[in-house]
């Protein structure tokens, strides 16, 4: 009902601020995970209140993914269904990249449900399908880069290396201060993962969507293109199609 009441406009302006707020929590999210910080706490921080604050965070995030999803599934600019928001690479719109942000949302549900299901399905299992859910994170800042239409913008490129950088930063400590002696193999084999998706996605934004006509290529349909109304101008114009 309170979608239906917002004009096209204030939908996408609504999609867009939601989805990078999305990125940054899910971001803060990661950074609280991989650094387990929750061993440095403080006496006036007690280990359960900054795992709390890591739970508390990633809940915000949903919230957030789902006003990212419900705005753009209402915008009637877009051809989006709900069913896109869930099963990867369906849409007609942007379906690669809009694809991999159902496949991000799957794996954050993913990492939420088995949290909230933690004591059930026992810590092993819980850990090796937390890690893996953690996926989602470089699957999410890819969508954002290849379907959000301001990835040209300065700011918005600022928020996505802040993230990237925040990430990056606390996997080193992690891989230099929390892994002993004996796991070389592992801390090497993680770092350059950590390497190669960070060159992969630089060099792929340069040559994708930080060039001009990405629209068209990223599979914007083509009756989209022109920009035949005031929702399409605003939206068209930052993306550089």
């Amino acid at each position: 009902m309170i979608l239906a009441a917002v004009n096209s406009k204030e939908l996408w302006y609504l999609t867009r601020g939601s989805g990078l707020t999305a990125l940054v929590l899910l971001t803060a999210s990661v950074v609280l995970g991989i650094s387990q910080i929750g061993r440095l706490s403080a006496p006036s921080m007690p280990r359960f209140v900054v795992a709390g604050l890591h739970r508390n965070v990633s809940l915000l995030a949903v919230v957030f993914l789902a006003i990212h999803i419900g705005t753009a599934v209402a915008d009637p600019f877009a051809p989006i269904a709900a069913l896109d928001s869930v099963v990867p690479f369906v849409g007609s719109y942007r379906p690669v990249w809009l694809g991999l942000g159902a496949l991000a949302t799957d794996l954050l549900l993913a990492l939420v449900l088995t949290s909230l299901l933690r004591y059930r399905i026992g810590f092993r299992t819980w850990r090796t399908l937390h890690w893996a859910a953690y996926a989602c994170w470089p699957i999410a800042l890819w969508h954002g880069l290849g379907t959000g239409s301001d990835s040209r913008v300065g700011w918005v490129q600022a928020i996505y290396v802040l993230c990237a950088i925040a990430v990056l930063v606390s996997l080193a400590w992690r891989l230099t201060t929390r892994w002993s002696g004996s796991d070389v193999s592992q801390r090497t084999l993680a770092g350059l993962g950590a390497v190669l998706v960070t060159v992969g996605l630089t060099a792929w934004s340069l040559q994708g969507p930080l060039r001009p006509g990405w629209a068209k290529r990223a599979g914007t349909p083509t009756n989209l293109l022109g920009g035949s109304s005031s929702s399409a101008s605003t939206t068209t114009t930052p993306s550089g199609g």
